[in-house]
């Protein structure tokens, strides 16, 4: 017995494209807000975080997929962080105004981490970390910063003393001492970052401390720690260098 095929069968399909959900289409309960009310800030996640307050998504996209691709599209929380405006306006759905309440909340957090210590002492190089090492880990650029202290080793101010590029930047042990005297401060803390998120010293970070150890001890200001900030890797070695735990101070 044969088969006689009179005709041709198209195959090519074409299936209508399926729009995610939009969070009026979600379940109440999972929604971001009402999930925050009922179990706390903790239940979420960050893509929910961020679609709180983007507050909308674009045409197509909700909120919480739109926060899902800007986190797809630089890795991680820090790696969105770490661009700008501009990097982040060029997504659709983001735009200028969405950008900056990134920036916005970014900076939100780093100077909250901040505050606990105008009102208590810095009394390790963790601390120093929990104080600037979110917000420098994520620079592209090296910057050096002097945490200026009083005689209770409270933080009168942050100072930035210099600027540099990728891999490299140069400060005077005169421009980090002016800024403590300027502030009439007992003690300072260098601070500088690798933005190649490796904290060990290079030979001109050894230079530099020696130098500044001698110039402070002749201004009769404290040199307290000299720390340099890398970024998380999820090992066991902290995210950190410090000359004085590592006796070099």
């Amino acid at each position: 017995m044969s088969f006689v095929k009179n005709n041709s069968v198209n195959l090519n399909y074409s299936f209508p494209s399926v729009a995610s959900p939009l969070i009026r289409e979600i379940p109440e309960e999972e929604r971001p807000r009402e999930k925050l009310l009922l179990r706390g800030a903790g239940a979420l996640s960050n893509a929910e975080i961020m679609a709180l307050f983007f507050g909308t998504g674009r045409p197509g996209m909700s909120a919480i997929d739109l926060g899902r691709e800007l986190l797809n599209r630089f890795g991680s929380l820090k790696g969105i962080s770490r661009a700008s405006i501009e990097q982040l306006s060029e997504m659709n759905g983001i735009g200028p105004a969405k950008a900056a309440q990134l920036a916005a909340v970014f900076e939100f957090g780093h100077r909250l981490a901040g505050e606990r210590f105008s009102s208590e002492a810095i009394d390790s190089a963790e601390s120093v970390y929990e104080l600037l090492g979110p917000e420098m880990g994520r620079l592209t650029q090296e910057v050096i910063r002097v945490v200026l202290l009083n005689t209770k080793n409270r933080m009168i101010q942050v100072v930035e003393v210099s600027k540099g590029t990728v891999d490299q930047t140069i400060a005077h042990p005169r421009d980090i001492l002016k800024a403590a005297l300027q502030f009439s401060a007992s003690g300072f803390i260098l601070v500088h970052n690798h933005p190649s998120g490796d904290p060990t010293p290079s030979s001109a970070d050894y230079a530099v401390t020696k130098n500044l150890r001698e110039a402070a001890r002749i201004m009769k200001i404290e040199f307290v720690d000299h720390v340099i900030i890398g970024s998380e890797s999820g090992e066991e070695s902290d995210p950190f260098f410090s000359f004085r735990e590592a006796g070099l101070i």
